[in-house]
């Protein structure tokens, strides 16, 4: 039965007594909506041929309720977004080519016979390899299971008597035997590099990293934010600054806490999540967020790093700061261009959907791989740039005379762990990103999840302790919130005198550069990003 558009729907008993032999239907190219329950009742079905009823939606539970077989089943270019979990313990053989809304799959379970399956995305074909892997597991714990021993194998002993196991082949692979040469379901499309049969994070330690990450991430720059923002102070260059490195290193802790929680939810059957979670809204955001993020930080960073160095360089002339409308002419740049970079990818500009933790991995036309390979050296010239700022800062305040030994060590220190932490996240992630984008790559997809969760968020989560938690100007500010909540008296105090000396110090007219440079050493400007 065919063409016949007019049909929408299939009722039960549609088809008894017509024979009582086993036939082939093939319903191609109807108008097909819905098949209803026991709607095959009393036949006896070899092949059942669905192909084309692009309208089908719905294949109720109990379809094959009272009905044999079948043993090959065809719903290839159909709408149907489910297959019914009861019915299909005979099929052998399935097809479910450029069904795009066929997302997940029934119960494997129910499907104990298959031997053949040709589907829309390699995802599922992950499925009868995990249940696979999860029969030779629960095999080898039982030790009864043996497969493929012939006759010969059983019934002629050795001279001794004793049957020859190392005749036997076992169902464990495992064990390196010959047992499972073949696989246990041929199945179309196969996995490829991109997508490998494991959980989105894949390790199970990473799971773990990731949530720690997390937590510490969001929390810290959540506490900066919340302190900068409520604090009655005024909003200065450096606060300014904080605010928006906050911003972008909290979206990089909402990203790591999606990947996190879509892990969560499809562990152990990622398989089945995988086209929803990579195709849908969820990867985009996630996605979005996370190259906005990157790009935002980065680009924060080096205007902190310039402007800490242009701050010390003109410590003489007050006119040539950097005032607050320069500052944010430059950071409405920065957060244009962050934009951009980060929705160019769901405009078709490579692509968030290729990998399961949603970076633009898409390399495949000569546009996406530009723009892949110019953003990744973009945030090494950042990287550069960052580097020869904090270099320039320690030779104009290591200065013999006017200061100490103690002082410029402690300097030089301060400067290596923030170039270091810095140079830990681009490094690795730039290194196997840009050979990855020019088709040479260097690691798995599996083991870039490493970096992703080792090397990736490092400057998002120590940014706000190296840049703002950890310095004095974000300590006064938050006993200064706490005296108003009735804590901390005696150090809001504490503070409130020092602030008194340093007004009454810088009251005092200039004289020389020991001035200025003893004044930016008692104020830590060049390093405290947090102070006013």
């Amino acid at each position: 039965m065919a063409d016949n558009i007019r049909i929408d729907t299939i009722p039960a008993n549609s088809f008894q007594g017509i024979t009582e032999e086993y036939v082939d239907m093939n319903l191609i190219r109807n108008g097909f909506k819905e098949i209803k329950s026991h709607a095959f009742n009393g036949t006896k079905l070899n092949t059942l041929i669905l192909r084309d009823n692009r309208h089908l939606r719905i294949i109720q539970e109990d379809v094959f309720e009272g009905a044999t077989g079948p043993s090959s089943l065809d719903v290839s270019s159909t709408a149907l977004s489910s297959l019914p979990a009861k019915g299909l313990s005979q099929v052998r053989f399935l097809k479910a080519v450029s069904a795009f809304a066929l997302k997940s799959l029934p119960p494997l379970e129910s499907l104990a016979d298959l031997q053949e399956a040709e589907l829309t995305y390699p995802s599922h074909c992950c499925a009868f390899h995990t249940w696979r892997r999860k029969q030779r597991e629960n095999a080898l714990k039982n030790f009864t299971k043996l497969c493929d021993v012939s006759e010969t194998d059983i019934i002629e002993p050795t001279a001794d008597g004793v049957i020859g196991f190392n005749d036997i082949h076992f169902q464990y692979p495992d064990l390196e035997l010959d047992c499972l040469n073949t696989p246990f379901v041929k199945c179309t499309p196969k996995p490829d590099a991109f997508n490998p049969c494991e959980d989105l994070l894949g390790f199970s330690f990473l799971r773990s990293l990731t949530w720690i990450i997390t937590v510490f991430a969001v929390a810290g720059n959540l506490a900066v934010l919340v302190i900068l923002l409520i604090s009655h102070r005024k909003l200065t260059v450096s606060r300014f600054l904080m605010c928006n490195l906050a911003v972008a290193d909290l979206c990089m802790g909402l990203y790591l806490m999606l990947i996190a929680f879509m892990d969560y939810q499809s562990r152990h059957e990622y398989y089945n999540h995988a086209t929803d979670w990579q195709t849908g809204p969820g990867c985009g955001i996630a996605g979005f967020l996370t190259v906005f993020a990157s790009e935002l930080s980065v680009y924060t960073l080096t205007v902190i790093s310039l402007e800490r160095w242009h701050t010390i360089t003109n410590a003489m002339y007050a006119n040539k700061r950097l005032r607050m409308h320069h500052v944010t002419a430059m950071m409405a740049a920065g957060w244009s261009f962050s934009l951009l970079v980060a929705l160019l990818p769901l405009m078709g500009v490579s692509s968030y959907s290729k990998v399961s933790i949603c970076l633009p991995m898409d390399v495949d036309r000569l546009a996406s791989q530009i723009f892949v390979v110019a953003l990744l050296v973009l945030n090494v010239v950042a990287f550069l740039v960052v580097c020869c700022c904090y270099m320039c800062i320690y030779r104009s305040v290591h200065n013999p005379e006017y200061s100490t030994r103690h002082g410029d060590t402690k300097i030089a220190k301060r400067m290596a762990v923030l170039i270091f932490t810095d140079f830990l996240c681009m490094a690795p992630i730039s290194f196997f990103a840009i050979s990855a984008a020019l088709h040479m790559p260097l690691i798995t997809v599996s083991h870039s999840k490493i970096l992703l969760v080792l090397f990736y968020p490092i400057n998002s989560l120590c940014n706000p302790f190296l840049y703002t938690i950890f310095t004095r100007a974000f300590r006064k500010d938050v006993c200064l919130l706490l005296s108003r909540c009735g804590c901390c008296h005696d150090t809001t105090d504490f503070y409130r005198s020092r602030s008194t000396c340093t007004s009454k110090i810088s009251l005092k007219k200039p004289h020389s550069l020991s001035f200025y440079t003893y004044h930016i050493k008692m104020k830590d400007c060049f390093l405290n990003k947090g102070a006013t």
